[in-house]
């Protein structure tokens, strides 16, 4: 059974810090770039970041300088450290494999993900 269980969100004010922690099993973790997409109420997904199996990592511009993503392969974790956090960042945060995915061609494209974990920021 293939799980991703994602934990670490909470509510924070802003300028604020939260880790973000998103074990896998059973499937290939090694194999497959890993990452996070968010999602606001009444949003579509909106890719934030992934590693890739080589460990090169991609953010997008909205968080890019603030967030900084990690893999640990032995424990099939990867981490999402997110500082100077913003009200913008406010949503439901979702580990996956190959999340770009779900900013390219829309969720039903995203073959592994996991339940979600809020982050909420106030300003």
């Amino acid at each position: 059974e293939v799980q991703l269980v994602e934990s670490g969100g909470g509510s924070v004010q802003a300028g604020g810090s939260l880790r973000l922690s998103c074990t896998a099993s059973g499937f290939g973790f090694d194999a497959f770039d890993m990452g996070w997409y968010r999602q606001a109420a009444g949003n579509g997904c909106e890719f934030v970041s992934t590693i890739k199996r080589d460990g090169t990592t991609y953010y997008s511009d909205s968080v890019r300088g603030r967030f900084t993503i990690s893999r640990d392969g032995a424990k099939n974790t990867v981490y999402l450290q997110m500082n100077s956090l913003k009200s913008e960042d406010t949503a439901m945060y979702y580990c996956a494999a190959d999340p770009l995915r779900c900013h390219l061609d829309g969720l039903a494209s995203l073959k592994y993900w996991g339940q979600g974990t809020q982050v909420t920021v106030s300003s």
